[in-house]
């Protein structure tokens, strides 16, 4: 089935490539997807997709609130896309807490429901990966994200109430794959 806007790296490289670290951290993420799909049945099309996917709000010209997974999502929406990739793009890494933060829950629970495994999958890949396209630990990239906002932050609060769940949740993902036998390559 042939996708509403394309390829999701060309997409995603269209909005983003102008965006420094913010594009090299979509691209590490899209590729790591797109070898993990490759080498396991743990990662479908659509988590591959979403990782491409998946900071597209915060290209500037999208920009409708500022809170990126409800701006991506919509745009993504209002292009055709699937409602797995939209509520995964939706809801990935915590985005409720944010939401919730930003007086934004009505508007992000308005969307579609991810399902939950995937969006495990999407959540271990986005918060393994740095700014700069590194294979970091969960730990390791939310204390950088924490260090970019000052505590009076909704970003820094919301990782601060969500980070035992946002742990758990790329926990879970480890467990996906290590149970798909990837062991301990690159992607852990």
């Amino acid at each position: 089935m042939t996708q509403p806007l394309g390829d999701a790296p060309g997409v995603a490289a269209r909005w983003l490539q102008a965006t420094g670290d913010r594009w090299r951290h979509v691209q590490a993420v899209g590729q790591r997807a797109e070898a993990l799909a490759r080498d396991t049945c743990v990662v479908p099309a659509t988590v591959t997709r979403a990782a491409w996917l998946h900071d597209i709000g915060y290209a500037p010209v999208l920009a409708e609130t500022g809170f990126h997974p409800l701006d991506g999502a919509r745009y993504l929406a209002g292009q055709g896309e699937s409602d797995a990739v939209v509520a995964l793009v939706a809801h990935h890494s915590g985005a409720r807490y944010e939401a919730d933060e930003r007086g934004l829950a009505h508007e992000l629970a308005a969307l579609p429901d991810p399902n939950l495994d995937d969006l495990d999958m999407l959540t271990f890949l986005d918060l393994t990966t740095s700014p700069q396209g590194q294979v970091v630990t969960v730990e390791e990239r939310l204390s950088e994200i924490l260090s970019r906002y000052g505590e009076d932050d909704p970003v820094h609060r919301a990782v601060t109430r969500s980070r035992d769940e946002l742990v758990a949740s790329v926990e879970r993902a480890k467990a996906a794959l290590r149970s798909a036998d990837v062991g301990t390559r690159l992607y852990l």
